[in-house]
């Protein structure tokens, strides 16, 4: 497998996921609000409702991530009988996404790996322009939602970041944690794909079927380095 580069995701896959973020804006919403529901719960039910809505703001009608994440939030908490400034919390949401910690193994990884990384996110583009240089990591380009107008699992958002690149998609490796958004959007792009096979996942709505699995990043690097090798 010779490769001209990868395409990486950010937020759960280079970095630790929204899992905590999110579920302390949710128990913060409980404890103001009273509503009945475990922050696991209201993290699940308000988590349906933005991949819902992700799927339908894409183009003409785009909305950023936040924006998404306080209309699905407020929306989630009327159904619940409760009325909610949704900016309130979900800035809270924001400090993780400018200073999210990496995964364990993500320093190792960038140190060993050779190939050029785009990273691939459904992210506001300043957010992982700040998360990117507080961890200084350099990368070959990034192409997100917003530059885009459209979320991943959009084929619009892997033609971007081939075009951005200059790429070839027969000699690219997409690499993500979400079976919808990664491996089900960078298979409709006609991509070879891996998926990163963490844990910590609130809820993933995918059935994609990815070309390779990794427990981390340092599987990719293996696979990669032994192929490249050869």
């Amino acid at each position: 497998m010779r490769l001209d580069g990868v395409f990486l995701d950010m937020y759960g896959t280079l970095t630790t996921g929204d899992r905590a973020a999110v579920e302390a804006v949710c128990s913060r919403v409980i404890a103001d609000t009273g509503v009945a529901v475990s922050p696991g719960e209201l993290a699940i039910t308000w988590g349906e409702r933005f991949f819902a809505a992700m799927e339908e703001t894409n183009g003409h009608a785009f909305e950023t991530l936040l924006q998404l994440e306080a209309r699905t939030l407020h929306q989630t908490m009327a159904e619940l009988g409760r009325t909610i400034d949704p900016w309130a919390y979900v800035s809270d949401l924001t400090r993780y996404w400018r200073d999210p910690p990496l995964q364990p193994e993500v320093p190792e990884f960038l140190r060993l790996f050779r190939l050029p990384i785009c990273i691939v996110s459904n992210a506001d583009r300043a957010d992982v322009e700040i998360a990117l240089a507080r961890h200084r990591i350099t990368v070959a380009g990034l192409v997100t939602s917003e530059d885009v107008r459209a979320y991943k699992p959009d084929p619009r958002v892997f033609q971007a970041a081939l075009e951005v690149t200059g790429w070839r998609p027969q000699r690219v490796l997409h690499v993500g944690d979400s079976l919808h958004s990664d491996v089900g959007g960078a298979r409709r792009s006609g991509l070879r794909v891996g998926w990163v096979n963490r844990a910590q996942r609130i809820h993933d709505i995918g059935t994609g079927r990815p070309d390779y699995e990794f427990a981390d990043l340092m599987d990719l690097y293996r696979l990669l380095a032994g192929a490249h090798d050869r």
